[in-house]
């Protein structure tokens, strides 16, 4: 799968690029069919504590599927919108 990674407005560290791009290797086992994935790493600008936002978007053959979470961390942002593409994965293949 070809991912590319766009942190917005600051600079990731290989670290959290290599997590996410673990989490995101992980949908091949469920979907093999998929082709690329965008990944959106932003940091919004509330004062709020849950202020880091990932949004993923996944090229699939006939169909695009995306998620956008907005948690404490970018590592949780980023397992939470895999968790919510793992379901929408499985959602598709049932029909």
């Amino acid at each position: 799968m070809d991912t590319q990674m766009h942190a917005v407005h600051f600079k990731a560290d290989q670290k959290l690029l290599n997590f996410i791009q673990e989490k995101l290797n992980k949908l091949e086992q469920v979907n093999d069919n998929i082709v690329s994935a965008e990944v959106f790493l932003r940091i919004d600008n509330d004062r709020d504590k849950e202020n880091k936002i990932a949004e993923i978007k996944l090229h699939v053959p006939g169909k695009d599927m995306f998620a956008k979470k907005q948690c404490k961390s970018f590592e949780e942002a980023a397992d939470v919108a895999v968790q919510a593409l793992r379901r929408q994965i499985m959602k598709d293949k049932a029909k």
